[in-house]
């Protein structure tokens, strides 16, 4: 949400901003809604200040026996109350329609942020790792023989529809040690603090990190009115909505390993086969908390907790800026990390890691108190994958398969496999 206070006071920087997100100037439409809103609140003030006046001249009319200045304020007071209530309501009514105006318009891109269209401008700012070479013809996930047995799209299909799967034997085993490694790496050498939160919440919490009401298309609601989370970012980040914390608590570091529903409204006839795009998915999620001063410098500390969990995992990724262009609704800056899928011969997005500014925090009212004294003031927030479990398969799947179609697995995995340290050609943990 934006400040219409800072709007007011440069304009032109707001629409310069807005521009390089290619979109059309605003300011002069929400100055309109704002000086309205601020009328009629200003003659509603006027009006219960006439109010309170007369209210009191009515007693000194009363006392001093004059009944026909007395009728005269006393029909003035309630037809002052009756004004201050219609204006008040009007005062809403514009500040509604101001609150509207403002819920749906994205967050400014920081002035380090490239500038472009779509994804094809993005920059891409470091690699690691290189390309296994293959001897042989590299399948995608669902195509390996010993992935096969324990990956089953059919029976999901049956019990669902399409774009589920149902996870078994070695594979699903291989998908749990892969979530029980990423929060344990978060946990002990990142200094995230692992939670546990509800995958059903309340609109408000929703509204708050941007996903209401303009991508409601995205999410699953349920017939009682709660929402099914596209990723615990939603809970986690809210954990602070409407609460005034010390700034002496920050930076809160949080992770989190859940179930996330998305509807993929708009992804129609992309990544149709296999798990890459899925209904349910599971993420390890990353958010902090902070005070704005240090949220660029937690970004790029979240970024590297995901790029950790690839390197130990030995997958060639790439990290890459996002331009204005392409970046999400509520982000300031965003650094998408891809990983090298050798099945399709590309990078795919594994992990988005964005600091979101005071953004989200004015739209769920959290506030921190400064140690030093004074005001409360808004938090920044930040999010990031850390990482796409299902994705995270696919890559060690693909990376790790062999020409007997058998898949070695990643040596940090081993511990959480009971020592196995590679899938079989027949699909068994060996």
């Amino acid at each position: 949400m934006h400040d219409i206070r800072a709007i007011r006071e440069n304009p032109a920087a707001f629409d310069a901003a807005l521009a390089r997100r290619g979109l059309a100037p605003m300011s002069p439409d929400l100055l309109a809604l704002d000086e309205g809103r601020r009328a009629k609140i200003l003659a509603a003030e006027t009006a219960t200040a006439e109010q309170n006046r007369a209210s009191k001249e009515v007693g000194a009319a009363k006392a001093r026996g004059d009944d026909a200045e007395f009728e005269r304020l006393r029909a003035l007071v309630a037809e002052k109350k009756a004004e201050v209530a219609r204006l008040t309501e009007e005062a809403a009514a514009e500040d509604a329609r101001l609150k509207a105006a403002l819920e749906v318009i994205p967050n400014l891109p920081l002035d380090e942020v490239p500038e472009g269209r779509d994804e094809d401008d993005n920059v891409e700012v470091r690699r690691w790792g290189t390309p296994r070479s293959f001897n042989f013809q590299p399948r995608e996930h669902f195509d390996i023989p010993g992935v096969k047995p324990g990956m089953d799209f059919e029976t999901a299909a049956k019990l669902s529809g399409s774009r589920f799967v149902v996870l078994k034997g070695a594979v699903i085993r291989v998908h749990r040690a892969l979530a029980q490694f990423m929060l344990d790496t978060h946990i002990t050498e990142h200094g995230l603090a692992e939670t546990w939160t509800p995958v059903l919440v309340k609109p408000e919490m929703m509204y708050g990190t941007g996903n209401l009401p303009k991508f409601a298309e995205d999410s699953y609601q349920t017939t009682n009115g709660w929402w099914l989370v596209p990723t615990s970012e939603v809970t986690l980040t809210n954990v602070v909505a409407g609460e005034i914390v010390e700034g002496s608590t920050l930076p809160l570091r949080m992770t989190a390993h859940t179930q996330c529903f998305r509807s993929e409204a708009g992804s129609a006839g992309k990544d149709t086969t296999g798990m890459l795009r899925q209904h349910q998915f599971e993420k390890v999620e990353m958010v902090t908390i902070c005070t704005p001063d240090t949220a660029l410098a937690e970004h790029e500390r979240m970024t590297k907790c995901a790029e950790a969990i690839l390197e130990k995992l030995g997958l060639p990724y790439r990290t890459i800026v996002l331009c204005t262009g392409d970046m999400g609704f509520g982000s300031q800056k965003t650094y998408d990390l891809e990983v090298w899928l050798p099945g399709q011969n590309r990078y795919r997005e594994i992990s988005s890691c964005s600091t979101c500014g005071t953004f989200q925090a004015r739209r769920m009212n959290a506030r921190y108190r400064p140690a030093g004294g004074g005001k409360p003031e808004f938090v920044a927030t930040l999010n990031g994958s850390g990482l796409a479990v299902g994705r995270c398969l696919i890559a060690v799947l693909e990376n790790g398969q062999q020409a007997d179609g058998s898949v070695e697995l990643p040596a940090v995995l081993h511990p959480y496999l009971g020592g196995k340290t590679r899938i079989s050609a027949t699909g068994e943990l060996a």
